[in-house]
């Protein structure tokens, strides 16, 4: 099973490419805000994936988008801060879904998982790059040591 992800980015606009399954969507160490992500699963899996973005100057979004859907904004120079991702559908039954990002002063936070949020709340700080993959339910993953323990910092 695999996820794609791509996001929108401060004075580059859209990747071009796909990133998947661990692969670094976003920058580091280039100062520079996430504005928009979509993710998506593969065609023909009995589920979806969701998600949900905290924007500066707005907070948490109401609506979760999914399945390749924008969340976030463009054109507007708002940065993205925090993120939910969670799975539905069969496909939750037999996988995880984990991510980090990489927030602005903090490096990389440690991995969330399942809907959890990842990012910072109440801080005014980026999130500059994000990383998504899926686990088989019941694995431990085998996933990269983050610089910081916890995965959300809220004020």
């Amino acid at each position: 099973m695999s996820v794609s992800y791509k996001v929108h980015r401060q004075d580059y606009d859209w990747e071009k490419d796909w990133k998947k399954d661990g692969q670094t969507s976003g920058t580091v160490g280039e100062a520079k805000r996430l504005e928009a992500i979509e993710i998506k699963l593969p065609g023909g899996v009995s589920g979806s994936i969701e998600y949900r973005t905290h924007i500066q100057d707005i907070g948490w979004e109401k609506n979760w988008s999914k399945d390749g859907e924008k969340s976030g904004t463009e054109g507007q120079c708002k940065r993205l801060e925090a993120i939910q991702i969670k799975l539905s559908g069969d496909v939750a039954e037999n996988y995880d879904v984990y991510y980090r990002v990489h927030a602005q002063d903090y490096g990389w936070l440690a991995w969330a998982k399942n809907g959890e949020s990842s990012g910072t709340e109440g801080y005014a700080k980026r999130l500059e790059a994000i990383e998504v993959r899926l686990v088989p339910k019941g694995t431990t993953p085998n996933l990269p040591a983050s610089a910081n323990e916890k995965a959300f910092i809220k004020k």
